[in-house]
């Protein structure tokens, strides 16, 4: 069974682009392939095999996409509460262990990668971060050992 994931409003927009794009790119691929199949034996044409090869290439990924889409809930990021960190939010993060600071925005996994301060709920400090408030602290538990961080601010995203 699969979950439901969160995807900003602008992530959904992101991913049917390139769905149209790849359903294209299909179209053509199958044309291509038909044109080979044409020229004779299938085992020692390069053109056919190819096309074949990237056709399920461009298959597969257009069967990843419509699933994320299928499993996934639009959220608009520009109008999330920000009482505590939850998806779409700006988190702005003070490391207590060198005092650094440090802002993420959490997003979803199929849409972590639209900013270069995404980051995953799914991932350690991610979850560790959902629902904390201004002023709380937590530890994240990530591969390299444990991370301690005090929430300074909570605010809406630019991205929908």
């Amino acid at each position: 069974m699969h979950e439901i994931m969160p995807i900003s409003r602008t992530g959904h927009e992101k991913l049917k682009e390139e769905l149209t794009k790849l359903e294209a790119e299909a179209v053509e691929l199958r044309k291509r392939i038909e044109e080979a199949r044409g020229h004779g034996d299938l085992r020692e044409n390069g053109e056919y095999i190819y096309g074949r090869q990237n056709l399920g290439f461009v298959e597969g990924r257009m069967g990843e996409i419509r699933g994320k889409l299928n499993f996934s809930k639009v959220v608009d990021c520009t109008q999330v509460p920000c009482g505590k960190a939850a998806f779409g939010t700006v988190v702005t993060l003070r490391n207590l262990d060198n005092q650094s600071k440090v802002v993420f925005q959490l997003l979803g996994p199929y849409d972590a990668d639209l900013t270069d301060d995404g980051i995953s709920i799914q991932s350690p400090l991610g979850q560790a971060m959902l629902d904390r408030a201004v002023g709380e602290t937590f530890t994240a538990v990530v591969p390299r050992g444990e991370l301690r961080f005090e929430v300074l601010e909570i605010a809406r995203s630019e991205i929908q």
